[in-house]
């Protein structure tokens, strides 16, 4: 009894350890301005589409490279991408509402609690269920990270942005590297079919009598 005793500790003991060095691994990760978004991975076989972003070191440089050749140069892009340390997005749009559980968002928040970070902005709608969130990691008098989390019943979208950035930039992101672009865009992508194609007008009375004039 004594020998099982010892052993059921020592197990306890290293899971308990083991919870520990996870736990500070996450919470400093946090506090450089990354997530740990792994736990996310398991909606992939769930979501009707998958958009998975990774863009740090030398790939963030290529990409700023690639999109100045793509496109007319922007010194207000390249000077934005020059602070950043790494792009990290996960976005999954499913087909049926609530595929993803309240537990998968709240470890994303859980991570957001630790020293430097701040909510800035909440928005949520009764209506259509969705919250948005976005929170900063402060460093002194300058923003070191930044997280957009946009929970809507059929879509989960985690943006993380690591380095320094000018917020009142931000919007020179939008559009590019997957960051979600203009809101109005955003929204008319939800609208539902006969919304974004409204029927063609119904003939008037009055052009139905020259129709009837026309045949006769």
């Amino acid at each position: 009894m004594r020998e099982l005793f010892k052993r059921t500790w020592n197990c306890k003991a290293w899971a308990g350890a083991l919870l520990c060095t996870f736990l500070m691994a996450t919470a400093c990760a946090a506090q450089n301005g990354r997530l740990e978004l792994k736990n996310l991975d398991k909606l992939s076989s769930k979501a009707a589409d998958v958009n998975d972003i990774t863009l740090d070191g030398a790939m963030l440089e290529l990409a700023g490279n690639f999109m100045g050749a793509s496109h007319e140069p922007d010194a207000e892009m390249k000077n934005v991408l020059k602070g950043l340390k790494g792009i990290y997005i996960k976005n999954f749009e499913f087909d049926e509402p609530n595929q993803y559980s309240q537990e998968d968002v709240e470890a994303i928040r859980a991570q957001l609690t630790g020293p430097g970070w701040t909510r800035i902005v909440e928005s949520r709608s009764r209506r259509s269920k969705e919250h948005d969130e976005i929170y900063i990691l402060k460093q002194g008098d300058k923003v070191a990270g930044l997280v957009i989390l946009v929970a809507e019943p059929k879509e989960l979208t985690v943006v993380n942005i690591v380095g320094f950035i000018d917020v009142n930039k931000l919007g020179t992101l939008e559009g590019h590297f997957g960051i979600p672009g203009d809101e109005s865009r955003h929204r008319e992508k939800k609208q539902k079919p006969d919304q974004a194609n409204p029927p063609a007008n119904k003939a008037s009375p009055d052009n139905k009598g020259n129709d009837d004039d026309a045949e006769a």
